[in-house]
């Protein structure tokens, strides 16, 4: 699959980490990911914005062609002043207009936490919450297209709504971003975008369908933009929020990697219940030094040892 040069309305198209001390979490994800990072903010600005790059050979399921490919990935940044002070991975959704998204969230129920602005000459952006207070972003871009190599290793491969409230999920994202539900294997759900499939076949990957049905993926995964993760009635002080996936060559192996820069393992890798017919998702989730949360998965065929 291509890098990507934009997306289309309701599909998550970037992440952003917000850290206490920006500078430290560089050396954490340049060691884990391999990401190298530049400072796009101007040099008259107080703060920072580190976007980070990455070239990866690509080893998705659904195109093992082994090319390389290499773009910007995910974005590093100190913690807003109207954000909760701690650090967190954030995620942002494609749309053409923030202001019409802003007014989509308040007509659903959600809320206003940054007001759309624009930031510099990348996107107009706004960042909202749905009705249980899980934040999110809205991505209205610019120069700046969104994360240019995605589902390859040290890449944005997924992205989760963490909830309770799985109905009033449905309502509110069905209102503001169109979004439907689907099988995502494993009795699990997940959220779909009508069209989504169609635009990657024409855009991006021709073989998209007959790769996912030979690998075994439920019938219309390809319209797939998200997870659906109810949170466990026994995380009682968990929130509601979006959760980042990154792709890895080895999710045993990231986890001690992690370990070993000075993050901890959240949860140890296991084989996710949503596998496919023919392969199995082994993920595992982790903590960087700050405390910011993600997780990292590799797509293993069944049969075979994880690595």
């Amino acid at each position: 699959m291509p890098e990507r040069d934009g997306y289309i309305p309701g599909v998550p198209c970037w992440v952003d980490a917000s850290e206490p001390d920006p500078d430290s979490a560089l050396d954490f994800y340049g060691g884990l990911f391999g990401w190298e990072f530049e400072d796009v903010m101007r040099p008259s600005s107080e703060g920072k914005y580190f976007i980070a790059r990455h070239e990866a050979a690509s080893s998705s399921i659904f195109d093992v062609s082994g090319a390389l490919r290499n773009g910007d990935v995910a974005g590093i940044r100190p913690i807003p002043e109207a954000a909760p002070p701690m650090a967190m991975w954030n995620t942002y959704f494609w749309v053409d207009s923030a202001d019409e998204a802003a007014s989509n969230v308040r007509d659903a129920g959600g809320g206003i936490m940054v007001e759309p602005f624009d930031f510099m000459d990348a996107c107009r952006m706004g960042v909202f919450t749905d009705r249980e207070g899980a934040a999110f972003g809205v991505w209205e871009a610019k120069e700046h297209k969104g994360a240019r190599l995605v589902n390859d290793p040290g890449a944005l491969v997924f992205n989760g709504l963490n909830t309770r409230d799985v109905d009033g999920a449905k309502s509110f994202y069905g209102s503001v971003f169109g979004w439907q539900t689907g099988s995502i294997g494993g009795g699990a759900e997940g959220w779909t975008l009508p069209g989504y499939g169609n635009w990657l076949e024409r855009e991006h990957h021709p073989d998209l369908r007959k790769q996912m049905a030979a690998a075994g993926a439920p019938a219309g995964f390809e319209d797939i933009v998200g997870a659906i993760i109810p949170i466990p009635a026994d995380q009682a002080n968990t929130p509601a929020h979006w959760s980042v996936t990154f792709a890895t060559d080895d999710a045993d192996a990231t986890a001690a990697k992690a370990t070993e820069l000075g993050g901890k393992v959240i949860v140890p890798p296991f084989d996710a219940p949503w596998s496919t017919a023919t392969y199995t998702i082994r993920i595992t989730v982790i903590s960087d030094t700050q405390g910011a949360t993600f997780g990292a998965s590799k797509f293993v065929a069944k049969g075979q040892a994880p690595k």
